[in-house]
């Protein structure tokens, strides 16, 4: 039997030997085969990738087909597609072959019918407007589903909602300066202020992403912002993140009626959690604000906080009530398609490459709790519980659907 400075020598002796080196196993990347199809929405101009994202894609390995004229409403042309190596295809179906389908606007009724069993479709779901069989029919081809707008970062937050946001924030205070000027017929005022002269006075309806950055465009310009928003919260953090002291308020009718009276835009920018957006500003209170005002309801995607607002397009975007010029475009975002497509392109690219470098679409939902918040269908089954509850369809928890979580 050794002694015990035997033993020691023994093992240290062990332990100077050369030993096997232990490597991680790599995953195994996929190369993607991604569509890009053309959107038929009304007035969807944006595009789910540009030129620029599809070259980072290509140059990882990747195979991209887009269809012709895809870009087009963002000013992106075919040849710049295929310069980044795209392939360019002319006809839907040949898009719809793909593994990968990433459009902005939900599919229609018929491209459900063009797209394949077990493909995976990454676009809006825009719950609000779709109908029952909708869901059926993604779910009898076993697609997986995500829901781009569902799709948190790492610190919680709806990235895509994020950043569509902040454009229509900005993007609605430039609105509202175009209907102030001769040139739309306005009462002709420059929206901001210039020396000696009163500044022009915004209300923002709303604290969140939208009101934050109307708030920030129109205090760039020179405006007198005030703010009203139920939540002290949200107030108080659009207090500290703007980093300069302004009018906030609650919503109270008196107040709020009071302050529109002498408003020269008002920008509608309060989102509902669930359902219709609440209407804050009545018939009455409109009527007694200022001819030549300009409101741009933001929030008429979920019904509009005005009481006067009916849906417009781009292509008839105004309509005047008592007076009031009222803007009420639902998706503004395509009013800047360009800069919305570079937006969401921003989004989209790094989670393919991440799909592509996990080896597959399921390794990576596995592994990203941000995408998989976005899944509403896994492999043809319902995994969204609000879906579920509305549709009276069966639904499982997307955890228990992927083992290893």
């Amino acid at each position: 039997m050794k002694t015990s400075k035997e033993l020691l020598a023994s093992l240290t002796q062990t332990a100077l030997m050369p030993q096997e080196e232990m490597l991680e196993i790599g995953r195994k990347k996929s190369k993607l085969f991604i569509g890009i199809p053309k959107e038929i929405s009304f007035q969807e101009n944006r595009v789910a990738l540009v030129p620029d994202a599809v070259a980072l894609l290509v140059n990882n390995g990747h195979h991209i087909v887009v269809e012709s004229n895809a870009g087009k409403m963002a000013n992106f042309q075919d040849h710049d597609y295929s310069e980044a190596g795209a392939e360019i295809v002319y006809s839907t179906e040949e898009v719809y072959k793909a593994d990968i389908i990433l459009k902005v606007a939900p599919p229609s009724q018929a491209e459900i019918e063009m797209m394949q069993q077990n493909q995976t479709l990454i676009s809006a779901l825009q719950l609000t407007v779709q109908p029952e069989d909708f869901l059926k029919k993604l779910i009898a081809k076993k697609i997986t589903a995500i829901g781009f707008e569902w799709i948190k970062d790492d610190d919680g937050i709806y990235t895509v909602i994020r950043s569509m946001g902040e454009i229509a924030g900005s993007t609605s205070i430039l609105i509202a300066a175009e209907y102030l000027s001769n040139v739309n017929n306005g009462q002709g005022s420059i929206l901001g202020g210039i020396s000696g002269i009163s500044p022009t006075e915004v209300v923002v309806l709303g604290a969140g992403t939208v009101g934050e950055f109307a708030t920030r465009a129109a205090l760039g310009l020179g405006a007198s912002v005030k703010v009203f928003d139920n939540s002290i919260y949200r107030l108080r953090r659009l207090q500290s993140d703007i980093g300069t002291r302004i009018f906030t308020s609650v919503i109270q009718p008196r107040v709020l009626a009071k302050h529109l009276k002498t408003a020269d835009v008002v920008i509608g920018a309060i989102r509902a959690q669930h359902g219709r957006t609440p209407l804050v500003v009545t018939s009455e209170m409109v009527s007694e604000m200022k001819a030549g005002s300009v409101v741009i309801d933001v929030s008429i995607d979920q019904g509009g906080c005005f009481e006067t607002s009916e849906v417009t397009n781009h292509s008839k975007p105004v309509f005047r009530k008592y007076g009031v010029v009222h803007y009420c475009v639902p998706n503004i975002a395509s009013r800047v398609s360009r800069t919305a497509s570079y937006a969401l392109s921003t989004i989209f690219a790094p989670i393919l490459l991440n799909i592509g470098e996990e080896g597959g679409v399921k390794n990576m939902l596995r592994r990203d709790e941000g995408v998989r918040n976005g899944i509403y269908i896994y492999n043809g089954v319902l995994t969204n519980r609000v879906l579920g509850e509305m549709f009276k369809l069966p639904h499982k928890d997307i955890n228990l659907l992927m083992p290893g979580i």
